[in-house]
């Protein structure tokens, strides 16, 4: 083998010599020096890389030790190789692991910004649908209980379901019939006696013919008729706009009806099969939470109903000691309407004062200030107290929490998002507050968990 592959071993002071591979002045053969001066122990001159001991070679990157010997296998140039200047500067292991975190970390923050934007995009341009699909789901948490209590019994859920929706149609049918009953007759005798107030009215004759005689009111259309003819045909738009706005109610509402309805039926399913993928502690977590929003939604509702009565009951009785007819009708109406918060009093308001107007004007004006009075009383004083008593929450955050309701819901679908979100703002409050209040509870809880030493 030669110098390609030397394996000799030679003893010097006790020590065992290993030869490297690429050390070329290593001998072919075994040579024993001569006696040295010192006496009988001989002296071998080695080459300049060989160690004392029986490891690698320091200039060897890689070695394989057999029968106690070394063979050592590198590049025959202890140089180290000169970097190409094309190639990138090489980093150590702890700055290539930080440089990957760091990409990675970016990565993932691009990823969650544009599936944000993603997202806040397609909820803005599906916004009315949302809307709609927030108010079924807040139907459907208000009826829930009743039908949980139907349900106890001998009915089904479905059959407890329909029934409260069976009654629910009944009665809304018998409210609009009540309500539109007096409207319709009151019309209907109003353009039965119409060419009689004209006549009057240009005789000078009755309450209208006094009136038009006073104001000039005769002269006035006379002089301003083609002004009169033009505003008069522009009002048809209007009237169609308004046709259009009845129409697009009466299909959301229908909308909300059918799918509160579907989410009523379909809960229980829906519930145990999102609280089965999840832990057992989780899953009482999710379901404790969402028993106190329901509640938060229940306390709403009780506390806007009490409101409600109330409106009712003032109504009534302004519109009995003043004689207005219908009054119970009116009444009903009030209440039914003074559900939505802060603008549902001046809602309910206007066919009450009309009517009350065309029965008297001292009627109409009892009744305006009555309206008014109570408004302020029920917007500042008796909805937030009530509301801060069933649904837990001060109430100037409950006014807070309408206002910025309705200015949101406007923005997102005119007057009717701004109806809704007025509606939905104290739900909505209460809901985060129970979420806010679960996440603290939770975190504080493993913070102590995490704070006991084990045993």
């Amino acid at each position: 083998m030669g110098s390609v592959f030397a394996l000799a071993v030679s003893r010097v002071r006790g020590r065992r010599m290993v030869p490297c591979l690429h050390d070329r002045r290593w001998p072919r053969a075994r040579r024993r020096a001569g006696p040295s001066r010192r006496g009988s122990a001989t002296a071998v001159r080695g080459p300049g890389c060989l160690r004392r001991s029986a490891g690698a070679c320091v200039l060897c990157p890689t070695s394989v030790r057999a029968v106690g010997l070394t063979v050592a296998v590198s590049d025959p140039d202890p140089r180290p190789a000169r970097r190409p200047w094309w190639a990138p500067e090489e980093q150590p292991d702890a700055a290539r692991a930080i440089e990957r975190i760091v990409v990675r970390s970016a990565l993932r923050v691009a990823l969650v910004a544009l599936a944000t934007v993603v997202v806040a995009v397609l909820l803005w341009r599906l916004r009315a649908l949302v809307l709609l699909l927030l108010v079924a789901v807040f139907v459907a948490a208000l009826l829930d209980p009743v039908v949980r209590l139907l349900a106890r019994g001998k009915m089904s859920r479905g059959s407890a379901v329909g029934a409260v929706y069976l009654v629910g149609i009944v009665v809304t049918g018998a409210l609009v019939y009540l309500f539109l009953h007096p409207i319709i007759g009151s019309a209907t005798k109003f353009v039965r006696e119409l060419p009689g107030l004209v006549r009057q009215a240009q005789l000078g004759k009755g309450l209208l013919g006094r009136l038009v005689t006073r104001l000039h009111l005769l002269s006035f259309v006379k002089s301003h008729a083609p002004k009169l003819e033009s505003v008069i045909s522009g009002l048809g738009k209007p009237a169609l706009s308004v046709g259009r706005t009845v129409v697009s109610g009466v299909v959301s509402a229908a909308t909300i009806v059918v799918v509160s309805f579907f989410l009523l039926l379909e809960a229980p399913r829906l519930a145990s099969g999102l609280l089965g993928s999840l832990q057992p502690e989780r899953a009482e977590l999710v379901r404790r939470v969402a028993h106190d929003m329901v509640r938060q939604v229940t306390g709403f509702m009780l506390g806007n109903l009490a409101t409600s009565v109330i409106a009712g009951i003032v109504v009534y009785v302004a519109l009995q000691v003043t004689g207005v007819p219908f009054a119970g009708v009116l009444a009903i109406w009030v209440g039914l309407v003074d559900f939505l918060p802060m603008i549902g009093g001046l809602l309910a308001g206007i066919p009450a004062v009309g009517v009350a107007f065309l029965h008297s004007v001292l009627a109409g004006v009892v009744t305006i200030v009555v309206f008014i009075v109570y408004q302020q009383i029920e917007n500042h004083i008796l909805y937030p107290v009530i509301m801060s008593r069933t649904v837990r929450l001060n109430p100037l955050l409950i006014l807070l929490a309408v206002l910025v309701g309705a200015e949101i819901g406007a923005v997102v679908g005119s007057a009717f998002g701004g109806l809704c979100g007025a509606l939905l703002a104290v739900p909505g409050a209460g809901v985060v507050q129970v979420l806010g209040r679960a996440v603290a509870d939770d975190r504080r809880r493993r913070a102590q968990a995490g704070s006991v030493p084990d045993d």
